[in-house]
């Protein structure tokens, strides 16, 4: 064996947060993107959402922009909780009030261009995105241990 490939003991994957957060942010966008292409042809109007927020393109582009930017926060969140453990306290009050917010993005988006196919649609592809999120995050980082840890600190 090679001893520049070798890791120190313990051995810990190296984490990325930009690499690793550019691709949360494909995989959440593609999940949303997905859940809404399929909410409009059930409600038997394909692409309406899209239409109603820019056009598909427009829409797309601005998605995947947003859904990016948004997981590599998330990383960079989760690998400082590394360092400091009381910030993955934050990262669940953040994470709720993200929540919120997509809540009341979703009512006024059902109120002026979506009706309420949006809650369905925009909020039901935020919990969805939020629950992949949360299960491809605990599967390469120990989520629950960092929450552990703050609480000890306290």
């Amino acid at each position: 064996m090679n001893v520049a490939t070798m890791r120190p003991w313990p051995a810990r994957p190296v984490h990325d947060t930009r690499r690793e957060g550019v691709r949360l942010g494909v995989i959440l966008a593609t999940t949303t993107w997905s859940w809404l292409v399929v909410v409009d042809a059930a409600m038997g109007r394909p692409f309406h959402t899209f239409e109603a927020l820019g056009g598909v393109a427009a829409f797309t582009a601005v998605h995947y922009l947003l859904n990016v930017v948004y997981g590599v926060v998330l990383l960079a969140a989760v690998h400082g909780a590394e360092r400091t453990p009381s910030l993955s306290l934050a990262m669940v009050f953040g994470s709720l009030l993200f929540e919120v917010a997509m809540a009341m993005l979703t009512v006024i988006l059902a109120q002026f261009w979506l009706g309420s196919g949006a809650w369905v649609g925009v909020f039901g592809g935020s919990l969805i995105a939020s629950a992949v999120a949360a299960l491809l995050l605990a599967r390469t980082h120990p989520l629950v241990a960092y929450v552990h840890r703050a609480e000890e600190e306290r």
